[in-house]
């Protein structure tokens, strides 16, 4: 794209030549995207924190209610997860032919239309007459959802200044978690009153008041330049994104630690209303509350990068899950929720991290750059919501934790993998330039 070869040349003149603090100011200056503090920053933030609301509430809507889909329906654990890994799992197949759409007919436009169609087939979910056709239309709502988070993510990546953008991405990322934490929470109470079917019907209508809110707030951009749609262009650029092997790292990554969250998520409720805790919907719902956790830490993964660098914040990241995993194996009910809080914690400050890396390394094509990662990340979630139920049902919470600690254990050996090539690279370099010296 024109308005990316003119920020990569840029970026090379600026290694070239030093600036100046006046003609650093200068540019500044003249850097018309959106800043914290600038025209426009607040109403973009608010607008994609409500389109992450009504993304991430509408997408797991069940999932805290699996227990009364299960009875509801006469249906297994596994099977009743379906209703979780459908969804997920026709997001992660659509999000890259939907980003592509974006690429021609802009990022907003996308992402009002997904919305729009997500909204409306969730106000019919309260209504499927058996599981299978409760699972169509959540596979068709999944569908619609995938042209929001890559195009979100493209957005951002054009919209607002580099020095913001993991800011701006965690504040999206933290929406997400508030629409996971208040959908379930608020369809906990519900169903324990009036069962499953009027708890997804009130999430629907929330999502409306979302879905209307952020095409109202949302700025127009101003950045954007339409791309083209043929699929050879299109297969050109997914294959320059695979062949880069920090965005093959970082899409993995996103799936194993998505992975580990929908496990945990769609079984905890099970785990929960079984004995020995044999807890009410209710309380089983308000265990989500942990969410707002993952708010402040996917809010924060900005300042953590700054200190620690993306490694080294991955590291942080599935350490502290590890931690929770092992935490929630203790029969008792507070130290599983002390488990939840640092899995919860662990999971978004990864996220926000690997994610927000997709659309600082992407230098084109940044829809399709963050929708194969979003393709990864509802994968894991799919495969994490199905095996892990099915672990639940062969070796009880422990298989899930299992599992969890497996994907966490695979986070680590690659990043462990990507430290060890870039210390590879800095000594070729520095060996050819002393080569080049003498």
């Amino acid at each position: 794209m024109p308005a990316a070869s003119s920020r990569a040349a840029a970026s090379r003149d600026a290694v070239a030549a030093p600036r100046s603090p006046e003609d650093t100011a200068a540019a500044e200056a003249a850097d018309t995207r959106m800043s914290p503090g600038g025209p426009g920053y607040r109403r973009m933030s608010l607008a994609l924190f409500l389109a992450g609301v009504a993304t991430f509430a509408l997408l797991y809507s069940t999932q805290a209610l699996l227990p009364l889909v299960s009875a509801g329906f006469g249906a297994s654990a596994s099977a009743a997860s379906w209703t979780v890994s459908g969804a997920t799992g026709a997001l992660a197949l659509c999000v890259l032919p939907l980003s592509a759409l974006s690429e021609r007919f802009g990022r907003r436009t996308l992402m009002t239309a997904s919305l729009t169609v997500a909204v409306a087939v969730g106000l019919l979910v309260p209504f499927a007459p058996n599981l299978g056709v409760l699972i169509g239309l959540r596979v068709l709502q999944g569908a619609a959802l995938a042209g929001l988070p890559a195009s979100a993510m493209a957005y951002l990546a054009e919209e607002v200044r580099p020095k913001a953008l993991v800011t701006a991405i965690g504040l999206f990322v933290a929406g997400n978690s508030i629409g996971g934490m208040s959908g379930r929470v608020i369809g906990g109470w519900i169903a324990q009153e009036w069962g499953w079917r009027a708890a997804v019907g009130t999430i629907g209508v929330i999502a409306v008041v979302c879905a209307a809110a952020f095409r109202l707030l949302l700025p127009a951009p101003r950045h954007f330049t339409p791309g083209s749609l043929r699929p050879r262009a299109l297969a050109r650029t997914v294959g320059s994104h695979l062949a880069n092997p920090l965005l093959r790292r970082l899409y993995v990554i996103g799936a194993l630690f998505m992975l580990v969250f929908g496990a945990v998520y769609t079984v905890i409720g099970y785990r929960l209303t079984a004995a020995p805790f044999s807890l009410p919907q209710g309380i089983v719902g308000s265990i989500f509350l942990v969410y707002l956790v993952g708010t402040v830490s996917s809010a924060a993964a900005g300042k953590l990068v700054a200190r620690l660098g993306r490694r080294g914040t991955l590291y942080l990241a599935a350490g502290t899950t590890t931690a929770g995993l092992l935490l929630a194996l203790v029969p008792h009910l507070l130290v599983i929720l002390l488990g939840l809080v640092l899995i919860t914690a662990g999971f978004f400050a990864g996220h926000a991290t690997a994610s927000s890396s997709v659309s600082h390394t992407a230098t084109h094509g940044r829809a399709q750059a963050s929708a194969l990662y979003q393709s990864a990340y509802y994968i894991g979630s799919s495969v994490g919501s199905a095996v892990g139920a099915v672990a639940f049902h062969a070796g009880g919470w422990a298989g899930t934790v299992g599992l969890g600690v497996a994907a966490v254990l695979g986070v680590v050996a690659i990043t462990l993998w990507g430290t060890y090539a870039a210390r590879t690279r800095r000594r070729s370099a520095g060996a050819a330039e002393a080569v080049a010296a003498h």
